[in-house]
C-alpha cells in the first residue's frame, strides 16, 4: 500500500491510500484509528505534502563504503548517527531554500524508514515489525558548514534540508536491494542499492533504539550511496527508489 499525506482543494490535510481511480481519504492517521471512508479525491485535486511529520528525523552517516570513500571518511564500526529537525521537512515539489550562510550545498538520496510504533530497545530481528514502511529522502547538507563546525546539527538542520515523499510504501524490503538513484536537471549523480549499506534497516533501528525512544512517525535515514554533489538555485533535484517512486524538488536561494 503506497500511503500519501495530501492537502485537497478545501484547504484540508489528510491521510490517503494511493488506488488506480484516486486517493482514498482515511480517517485517523496510518498510526491512530486507521480506517478507509468513502471519499475519493482525484489526484489532480489533490496536493501531496510530506507523508509524514515526524518529532524527530535520525540520520546516519557513511552507511555506503563508496560514500564515506568519496568524502575521504573511514566506515564507522557501529551506526554514526544525527538529528534533523522536524522543522528541517518539506514535502514532494517543495522547493529546497539555500541559506545565505552556505557556500556549498549537497544533495543526498537517502532511503527513509518511517516508525510505525513505539520502538524502545527492540531487537534486529523484532525491528521490522516497529517499521510502517518507506518512503524516499533528501538529507541536505551544507557541507562547508559541516566541515567548519565539527558537527552536523546546523549543516544538516536548516529549514527545508529533509524532503520526504511521496509516499510511505508498505510493501518492500529493503534486502532485496531497492535502487536509489538521485538526478540533477536530468543528470544521473547518484545510483546505489539498498544491499549496499553497512548496516541494514534492522540494525539501524535496534542501534537507534537503544539510545532513544523512536516514536510513531519519526523517520530514520539509512544513508546515501557515492556521488553527492552541489546543489545550485534552479535545480531540479529528483531522488527516486525502486518500487517506492520518485521525490522531486526545486532549488532557490533564501
Amino acid at each position: 500500500m503506497k500511503i500519501v499525506r495530501i492537502r485537497t482543494k478545501e484547504d484540508e490535510i489528510a491521510y490517503g491510500g494511493v488506488e488506480p481511480e484516486g486517493i482514498r481519504v482515511y480517517r485517523g492517521t496510518p498510526f491512530v484509528a486507521w480506517e478507509p471512508t468513502e471519499t475519493m479525491v482525484a489526484f489532480n485535486d489533490a496536493h501531496l505534502l510530506a507523508p509524514v511529520f515526524p518529532t524527530k528525523v535520525v540520520a546516519v552517516g557513511r552507511n555506503y563504503e563508496d560514500h564515506a570513500a568519496e568524502r575521504h571518511a573511514k566506515v564507522p564500526t557501529e551506526p554514526l548517527i544525527f538529528l534533523k529537525p522536524a522543522t528541517a521537512v518539506i514535502g514532494p515539489l517543495a522547493s529546497i531554500v539555500l541559506p545565505p550562510d552556505a557556500e556549498e550545498v549537497h544533495h543526498e538520496a537517502e532511503l527513509a524508514a518511517v516508525i510505525g510504533k513505539v520502538t524502545r530497545h527492540v531487537s534486529i530481528e523484532d525491528a521490522g515489525a516497529h517499521i510502517l514502511g518507506y518512503t524516499c529522502a533528501n538529507d541536505v547538507s551544507a557541507r562547508d558548514l559541516q566541515a567548519r563546525d565539527g558537527q552536523w546539527a546546523r549543516a544538516k538542520g536548516f529549514d527545508t534540508f529533509c524532503p520526504l515523499g511521496p509516499a510511505i510504501e508498505t510493501e518492500v524490503d529493503p534486502l532485496e536491494g531497492l535502487g536509489i538513484v538521485c538526478r540533477v536537471d536530468g543528470e544521473m549523480r547518484q545510483s546505489g542499492t539498498t544491499s549496499d549499506m553497512v548496516f541494514g534497516v534492522g540494525e539501524l533501528i535496534a542501534f537507534i533504539s537503544r539510545v532513544m525512544t523512536l516514536l510513531p512517525g519519526d523517520v530514520v535515514l539509512t544513508g546515501t550511496p557515492s556521488g553527492v554533489g552541489p546543489l545550485v538555485a534552479g535545480n531540479r533535484v529528483e531522488v527516486e527508489i525502486e518500487r517506492i517512486g520518485s521525490l522531486v524538488n526545486t532549488v532557490i536561494e533564501a
